[in-house]
């Protein structure tokens, strides 16, 4: 062996040495990245950057988020789907680009929720609810219900846009009490609501954040909200339940998501750290003002159970409306 092939073997294992050391490094020893597939401004990114302090606290890094919108959040979490299993990015999911998405994109989704994800913790569920302009007379859920039935496909009802959570909770609505109603789909809930407002629309489907206001001033009467709790922001309104339509659930939800693959210390360790920062008291607090109500329990493997059983409950509920991603 010459004097360089020597010095060059004993080099090597020092040089390998700072690789060695990174591989073994405890997790995490950089920043974690979030992926919010929406615009930032949305109920999905408030919710995920309400949480982000108390995560970097815990994690001893920094949380970054990462906000990647487009064609009802499938781009964002195409990218994570694809993305290197290693702790490091993360997806905040919904219901939307987990389970609707599955319906309306058909083969076309370039991901399989359940296949190409683990899922890791639920944050938040969001209840839809079920409003009326006041000109429509009618003062309760019942007196809703028995309208439409007597008048198959006169009323129109809003939504913030087709195959959205608030437009298949519409449909489900009517599957369930058997009427007919034309939907309108807006460009989002703030032209929807402006329509609502001056009588365009005889109802609407959306969350009690957007909604709570007009009720409270008599501009709009909600009628029910469609989870088995109260609204904070209206708890003068009933669920459908107590309305008289048990059964009935029409809801938003947001949940980590990591590429499948992460190891399952990693994805048992942000469980934790997401349902610890859930129930920290002043981001609590900032979730009950925003509406949004928390799921702040729930291990891993149970979140996943909850989405199984959501696209089954959902994705066919999304074909027969007819909607599509266009």
């Amino acid at each position: 062996m010459t004097q360089i092939t020597r010095r060059s073997a004993l080099a090597l294992p020092a040089a390998l040495l700072p690789l060695a050391a990174r591989a073994q490094a405890p997790w995490p020893n950089q920043a974690v990245k979030i992926v919010v597939p929406f615009a930032a401004g949305g109920s999905t990114d408030v919710s995920t950057r309400m949480l982000a302090p108390k995560m970097q606290q815990m994690l001893g890094q920094s949380v970054v988020i990462d906000n990647r919108s487009g064609a009802g959040g499938t781009i964002g979490s195409a990218a994570v789907a694809k993305a290197a299993p290693d702790g490091y990015t993360f997806l905040m999911g919904t219901i939307s680009t987990h389970v609707l998405a599955v319906g309306l994109y058909g083969p076309r989704l370039p991901y399989d929720p359940e296949k190409d994800f683990i899922a890791v913790a639920p944050t938040v569920m969001v209840p839809i609810c079920i409003t009326v302009h006041p000109s429509l007379g009618v003062t309760d859920l019942a007196g809703f219900i028995a309208l439409l039935r007597a008048n198959p496909g006169k009323y129109a009802y809003g939504t913030g846009g087709a195959g959205g959570s608030a437009h298949i909770g519409a449909v489900a609505f009517l599957n369930a009490i058997g009427a007919e109603a034309t939907h309108v789909p807006y460009r989002g809930s703030g032209p929807m609501l402006s329509d609502m407002l001056g009588g365009q629309v005889a109802a609407c489907f959306d969350t009690p954040a957007l909604i709570a206001p007009h009720h409270q001033a008599g501009r709009l009467r909600c009628l029910a909200v469609a989870t088995a709790a109260r609204s904070g922001l209206m708890p003068d309104v009933p669920t459908a339940a107590e309305a008289g339509l048990p059964g009935y659930k029409a809801y938003s939800w947001f949940g980590l998501f990591a590429p499948a693959g992460t190891p399952a210390p990693i994805v048992a360790r942000m469980n934790e750290v997401t349902r610890t920062a859930l129930l920290e008291p002043a981001t609590a607090a900032r979730f009950v003002e925003q509406d949004l109500p928390p799921i702040a329990e729930g291990s891993p493997e149970q979140f996943a159970a909850f989405l199984h059983q959501e696209l089954a409950d959902w994705v066919p509920v999304v074909r027969a409306s007819g909607a599509t991603a266009g």
